[in-house]
């Protein structure tokens, strides 16, 4: 018989499924938009639960990955709107609008910079661990501010979204199936992930990493490929982002972001999974509905986030199926 974290979930999937064509038919089709985004932020989130709520690495310069991901998409297509070769040592490669380039290379792109700040960062422990990930976030959005080229702090606009063979992006309900398609596939991987050995040792090192260094496991190695995948998912929930919104700046990169995203997980349920993708809808419609009646929409949401994170202290997935957090 099925369990009731699998009804929860199946009926969310279902919902998701069927999101797009009831839009259509209640002639409300800037929910497919909305819902789109929640799955992009959903995305990113999910994949800081993987260091947040598995290996107990709280980082704030996840969003980092995520500007750099987007800006991997809006230069490439800087450039072939401009018809300028996108010069890379010692190569000139031209721009391309091409999805089976610029998404991957956006993907490819944020895990390098992830491996650069992992490799450096997981020297440190505790609150350092958690300054040098905000400070490293807040040098590339400074760094991206100072790119006149490519808008500086106003940004990069995109005059048209990524292609991709068969698919029209350009069309809302296309694009929305695109990122749950994205959204479910990380979802099935990273379960498979954090439920292997991989995942045993890096939960493991979050709850004790001394202990497993003294069982001779070389945790370290393990938490930086962790990082490296969850920068990854970030970069290419930022190139979804870019291609949502069509525009692309330095603010997806600021602290303000990876503090979002923090809430988010917090919010769903820290540890696991599905429940930052929880998180992503409620505080994104959230957002939506009071900016509706007041520009101090924070001054409601903040209460709100608080009794939250005061009682249910599994999130809202746990509140919803009854299971803790990294619950099997």
């Amino acid at each position: 018989m099925p369990s009731r974290k699998h009804l929860t979930l199946g009926g969310g999937l279902f919902l998701l499924l069927l999101l797009p064509p009831a839009a259509t038919l209640a002639g409300e089709p800037y929910l497919i938009s909305l819902a789109s985004r929640m799955l992009i932020y959903g995305l990113a989130a999910a994949s800081l639960d993987l260091l947040l709520g598995y290996g107990a690495m709280i980082s704030l310069g996840h969003a980092a990955f995520v500007g750099v991901g987007a800006y991997v998409v809006g230069i490439c297509h800087f450039h072939n709107f401009e018809s300028q070769p996108l010069f890379a040592w010692p190569f000139l490669l031209p721009g391309s609008e091409n999805g089976l380039v610029v998404l991957p290379a956006a993907v490819l792109v944020a895990a390098l910079a992830a491996f650069v700040i992992g490799a450096l960062s997981l020297r440190t422990t505790g609150m350092h661990f958690i300054m040098i990930t905000l400070a490293f976030a807040q040098m590339l959005f400074y760094f991206f501010v100072s790119l006149e080229k490519y808008g500086g702090d106003d940004g990069l606009t995109m005059y048209a979204r990524t292609k991709l063979p068969g698919l029209d992006l350009g069309d809302k309900t296309q694009f929305y199936y695109l990122c749950l398609a994205a959204l479910v596939l990380f979802l099935f991987l990273a379960a498979r992930l954090v439920h292997s050995r991989f995942g045993l040792i890096i939960r493991g090192a979050g709850n004790n990493d001394r202990r497993i260094r003294g069982l001779g496991v070389a945790s370290s190695r393990y938490k930086l490929v962790t990082f490296v995948i969850a920068g990854g998912t970030a970069g290419l929930a930022g190139a979804l982002l870019a291609n949502q919104t069509e525009y692309v700046s330095p603010g997806l990169m600021h602290w303000t972001l990876s503090g979002e995203l923090m809430v988010m997980v917090l919010l769903g349920g820290l540890g696991t999974l599905y429940g930052p993708v929880l998180g992503a809808v409620v505080f994104l419609l959230l957002e939506e509905t009071l900016a509706m009646y007041t520009e101090h929409w924070m001054l409601y949401m903040g209460p709100f986030l608080v009794v939250s994170v005061i009682f249910f202290k599994n999130g809202l997935l746990g509140l919803l199926t009854g299971r803790k957090a990294r619950d099997d």
